[in-house]
C-alpha cells in the first residue's frame, strides 16, 4: 500500500524539478541588449530580440507577433534613455504584466541639443566600461526572476564582465598610440558619445542621436567645411542605417572610406559583429587602422 504513495511522491518531485529546470522567456528590445542578456543567461533562458540584427531600434515598428512574443515572457529587458520609444505603446498592447527591467539603470548619461531641445544620449552601450553597468543589472534581474540559478548567473556574469574589462583597457591602449589629431571620423549619426568620451575619439555626423532626424542642406555644408578643415581622412557607414548621405558629405570634403561599424545593430552569425564583444572590438580595430 506504501508504494503508491512513494511514486506519487517521486512524480511531485519530478514535476517540480521539471518545473524549475524549464528557461526563462526573456525578451530584449534590440540585437545588442539581446546578446549580453544571452551571454549572462546562458542555457537557463531563451532570449527573442524585437529588433533583429541589422535593424535600427530607432524606426522599429512592432508587429503583432511582437505584441505575442512579449505577453508570453517571463521578464523583458530594454535599454532605456529613450532609446525604444515604441515600447510603452507595445506593452500596453500586448497585455504584459512582468517586470521590464532597464538595463541602462546607473549611467552616468549624456546629452546635446537636438532641434532646440535637450536630448539624453541613449547609446551607453558604445564605452564598455559602461557595458559593465549593463551586465551587472542583467546579473541582478536574472538572479530575482530565477532565484534558484542566481548562482549561475553571477558566475556566468563575472566572467563575461572580464571579458568586457578586458576590452576596455585594449580600447583605451589601441587609441592612446594614436596622435590625437588623427582620432577624428565622419560617421552616419551620433551613435558614439560614449565612446568618445570613454576612449578620446572625435566623431562628426550629420544626424543626431536618431536615424529619424533630418539634416538641413545649411547643417551638411557646415559639416563639409568643418571636415576640410580638421582635416578628417576617414568616414564610416553603419549598418542600420542609409549611407547615401554620408557618402555624399564625404565626396564634397574628401573623406575616404573607412569601412563599416556597428554602433546599436550586430549582425547576424554569419557576420563580423555576431555578439556585442565582436561589435565593440571590430569598431575599435576598424577606427583605429584608419587613422594609422
Amino acid at each position: 500500500m506504501k508504494h503508491p504513495v512513494i511514486a506519487l511522491a517521486l512524480s511531485s518531485l519530478l514535476f517540480s524539478t521539471f518545473a524549475m529546470a524549464k528557461p526563462l522567456q526573456v525578451v530584449a528590445s534590440f540585437s545588442v541588449l539581446g546578446d549580453m542578456v544571452s551571454n549572462i543567461g546562458g542555457d537557463r533562458i531563451i532570449v527573442t530580440d524585437l529588433v533583429k540584427p541589422n535593424g535600427d531600434p530607432h524606426e522599429f515598428e512592432p508587429s503583432p507577433q511582437d505584441s505575442k512574443t512579449l505577453a508570453s515572457a517571463d521578464l523583458v529587458f530594454v535599454n532605456g534613455l529613450g532609446l525604444e520609444g515604441w515600447l510603452t505603446r507595445l506593452v500596453s498592447a500586448s497585455g504584459y504584466q512582468g517586470k521590464v527591467v532597464t538595463a541602462s539603470q546607473g549611467i552616468h548619461t549624456l546629452a546635446m541639443e537636438e532641434e532646440g531641445k535637450t536630448q539624453t544620449d541613449p547609446h551607453a552601450w558604445n564605452s564598455a566600461a559602461n557595458g559593465v553597468i549593463y551586465a551587472q543589472n542583467i546579473i541582478d534581474a536574472l538572479a530575482s526572476a530565477a532565484p534558484q540559478d542566481a548562482d549561475y548567473f553571477r558566475q556566468q556574469g563575472k566572467a563575461y564582465i572580464q571579458q568586457l574589462q578586458a576590452l576596455d583597457a585594449y580600447a583605451k591602449k589601441t587609441f592612446a598610440a594614436i596622435a590625437p589629431e588623427k582620432r577624428k571620423v565622419l560617421t552616419s549619426h551620433d551613435a558614439f558619445g560614449y565612446f568618445s568620451q570613454a576612449y578620446g575619439v572625435t566623431f562628426l555626423a550629420p544626424l543626431g542621436f536618431s536615424t529619424e532626424a533630418e539634416a538641413s542642406s545649411k547643417q551638411v555644408a557646415t559639416l563639409i567645411r568643418q571636415i576640410k578643415q580638421e582635416k578628417v581622412a576617414s568616414y564610416f557607414i553603419e549598418n542600420q542605417t542609409d549611407a547615401r548621405l554620408v557618402k555624399q558629405i564625404a565626396n564634397a570634403s574628401g573623406a575616404q572610406p573607412g569601412g563599416e561599424l556597428y554602433p546599436e545593430a550586430l549582425t547576424d552569425s554569419t557576420g563580423p559583429a555576431a555578439s556585442y564583444t565582436a561589435a565593440f572590438k571590430h569598431n575599435v580595430d576598424t577606427l583605429a587602422a584608419s587613422m594609422k
